[in-house]
């Protein structure tokens, strides 16, 4: 399944049953889904547990999936809501970046991305725990599992238009909280003004 059509191919064949078509999306998908519950859910068996569930319900769901979207962020829909109930479930408020230092990701061409690399992981996990649920969300989407704006708008189920807007506070918010509270993350060469 390495191209669009074929993945359009293997989303009409499943519907009509065919189990190995449903097992290509299962293959190609099943990292970015334990990722993103994981991420969420800060724990392995239970990020498994939300993936798996999340497979099942988007192949139960296969005929409202709209023709043409792509599958990706439709499911990592259903993993992002799973996941966030499963943290609710367990009562843990705030717990979306609880321990972002034991997670590794290739850089990303942005400050907060950059960020990931070095050695202010920590902090850089703090800063984003002090920032609001719908914040930690929507960077994560964008710089976590690297979504292009219009997959977070179908992941989150808003406007593009929210998604960049959101996606501008946001990233705002966690600049003044590394500016006040973690000067120490700043890029190097930016200076007290």
């Amino acid at each position: 399944m390495e191209t669009a059509l074929d993945e359009a191919g293997a989303i009409v064949a499943a519907r009509n049953g065919d189990g190995e078509a449903f097992r290509a999306l299962v293959e190609r998908y099943q990292d970015a889904g334990f990722r993103a519950a994981y991420l969420i859910v800060r724990d392995a068996a239970a990020a498994e547990d939300v993936a798996q569930e999340a497979f099942i319900r988007a192949y139960r769901s296969l005929r409202s999936f709209r023709d043409g979207e792509p599958f990706r962020p439709w499911l990592l829909r259903i993993v992002t809501n799973l996941a966030l109930n499963e943290v609710r479930g367990r009562g843990r408020r705030g717990g979306l970046f609880a321990r972002v230092a034991g997670w590794r990701s290739e850089p990303v061409a942005s400050p907060e991305g950059a960020v990931l690399a070095g050695e202010g992981l920590e902090l850089l996990s703090r800063a984003i725990n002090e920032l609001p649920a719908d914040d930690r969300v929507i960077l994560y989407l964008r710089y976590f599992l690297e979504l292009p704006e219009r997959e977070i708008a179908i992941a989150i189920d808003r406007p593009p238009g929210t998604v960049k807007s959101r996606l501008h506070r946001a990233s705002a918010r966690l600049r003044d909280v590394i500016e006040r509270r973690y000067p120490t993350l700043r890029p190097q060469g930016v200076s007290d003004a």
